[in-house]
């Protein structure tokens, strides 16, 4: 084997801070905020529309989530003056293809299109949002295509831990529902549709993201020009605050005959305004949030007992959380387990290096470089910026509190969010393999909801 001089390769410069393109911005006479940043050099644009679409309260959340579900399919079946089939050759012939999607948070519309195509593009956008016209006999072709997509999916080992941590945590806070019932989806009607739309689809509180090859200004009035029939006299709906439910002990929903057990711990995490994020972020990534992190190289690398666990921060409208997981076979869920737990235990007492967190923070802002490289990336970062009440500088803010984060801070911010003690934890797998060797860790509550392997 020949010997690599290591000498001869020079040391890393510094991580240098990513240009963050200028946005221009606007409110709409109908409320609707445009946001428009210019990026030449690639002949496309990317579109995104973020609309409000939180459930008004925690009674009516499950009724709201299989509605927004299934009008998310439904709304791109036809408008007043075109059918479905015109819809999409229309789109097509400026290179676009809508696409519409929902959470708890949001409805948000998204397109790649041609420079050309923005008046058009918009204008079909435009006839949606105003007269989408869900014709029945689609409306129901299409729900019952979604009630047996949740239905399989519900039978996902993966599915069913992060439903089960989900409802763990938020208890009947919309948050806890990950995926919309089957059966509240298979009693869904198009004139609920229609009315949903016309009671949550409003411009006032949406936020219209353009990226690409185009003139701020010009953009601006088209816009304007092709949207103004948008109107609504609702308010934006918001999802009410979550207070944290936690949980001791641990709760094993039973799937048996199953090979592997899917192991989740989450907690809360700072939000997106908060001054420990940067170091919680980091904390994150240190412990388990790449490859080099010391959760993969304990029970993937060491150990062999996972091929991917990871840990990220995660942010909705009113809530950010730390989640943790690793799918690993049953015959090691206890010591994966303890693995994981003294992976967090270690980095909330003990400070992390200074190498491992200049590596976690290149990564970090390698990342970020590379998910607003292209122009998608970046119209999907800002939407979601924007849509979590932050500027559209926060990237560039972010950046620089990011190389200003010391051992001292990542210490402090992994107590604080990392214990073990601050963690839901949720295992699925066969209770009759596992229960006894989790409950040497901690007190296990077996529930039956998974399924059979």
């Amino acid at each position: 084997m020949t010997d690599v001089q290591t000498s001869l390769i020079p040391p890393l410069g510094e991580p240098r801070p990513q240009p963050v393109p200028v946005a221009e911005e606007t409110t709409l006479p109908n409320g609707l905020r445009l946001v428009v940043v210019p990026r030449p050099g690639v002949p496309l644009i990317e579109l995104r529309l973020r609309v409000p679409f939180a459930a008004a309260n925690a009674r009516n959340a499950g009724v709201h989530a299989a509605r927004g579900a299934v009008l998310s399919g439904a709304v791109l079946l036809g408008s007043r003056q075109r059918d479905q089939t015109e819809i999409a050759q229309l789109l097509q012939t400026h290179g676009a293809e809508l696409s519409v999607a929902t959470d708890a948070d949001r409805l948000v519309f998204g397109t790649t299109l041609l420079p050309g195509g923005l008046a058009p593009v918009l204008g079909v956008l435009a006839e949606l949002l105003t007269g989408a016209s869900y014709p029945a006999g689609q409306v129901d072709g299409e729900r019952d295509r979604l009630a047996e997509r949740i239905a399989i999916a519900r039978t996902q080992p993966g599915t069913i831990a992060r439903s089960a941590l989900a409802k763990r945590r938020y208890g009947a806070h919309p948050y806890a529902i990950q995926l919309p019932d089957a059966e509240l989806v298979a009693a869904v009607r198009a004139p609920a549709l229609r009315r949903l739309h016309r009671e949550r689809v409003l411009p006032a509180g949406s936020i219209l993201v353009l990226v690409g090859d185009l003139d701020p200004q010009a953009a601006a009035d088209t816009v304007a020009t092709v949207l103004e029939g948008w109107s609504g006299s609702g308010t934006a709906v918001e999802a009410p605050p979550v207070t944290e439910l936690r949980s001791a002990g641990i709760e094993l929903v039973d799937r048996p005959g199953a090979v592997q057990s899917n192991l989740r711990l989450g907690g809360p995490a700072p939000r997106r305004t908060d001054d420990d994020l940067p170091a919680t972020r980091l904390a994150a990534m240190i412990y388990g949030g790449y490859f080099s992190s010391r959760l993969v190289e304990n029970i993937r690398e060491r150990k062999g007992y996972s091929y991917s666990p990871r840990s990220a921060v995660d942010h909705q409208r009113a809530s950010s959380s730390f989640l943790v997981e690793a799918d690993v076979a049953t015959e090691v869920t206890g010591p994966a387990l303890l693995e994981t737990l003294y992976e967090l235990g270690r980095i909330a007492l003990t400070p992390v290096t200074e190498a491992e967190l200049d590596a976690a923070r290149r990564y970090v802002l390698g990342s970020m470089a590379l998910s607003t490289a292209t122009h998608a990336g970046l119209a999907s970062t800002i939407s979601a910026l924007l849509g979590a009440g932050m500027p559209a500088d926060w990237l560039r803010t972010h950046q620089q509190d990011l190389a200003e984060v010391t051992v001292e801070q990542v210490q402090a911010a992994a107590a604080r969010y990392l214990a073990p003690e601050t963690l839901t934890a949720v295992v699925v797998g066969d209770a009759s393999r596992v229960a006894t060797e989790l409950a040497a860790l901690a007190p296990v509550t077996v529930t039956g909801s998974g399924e059979d392997a």
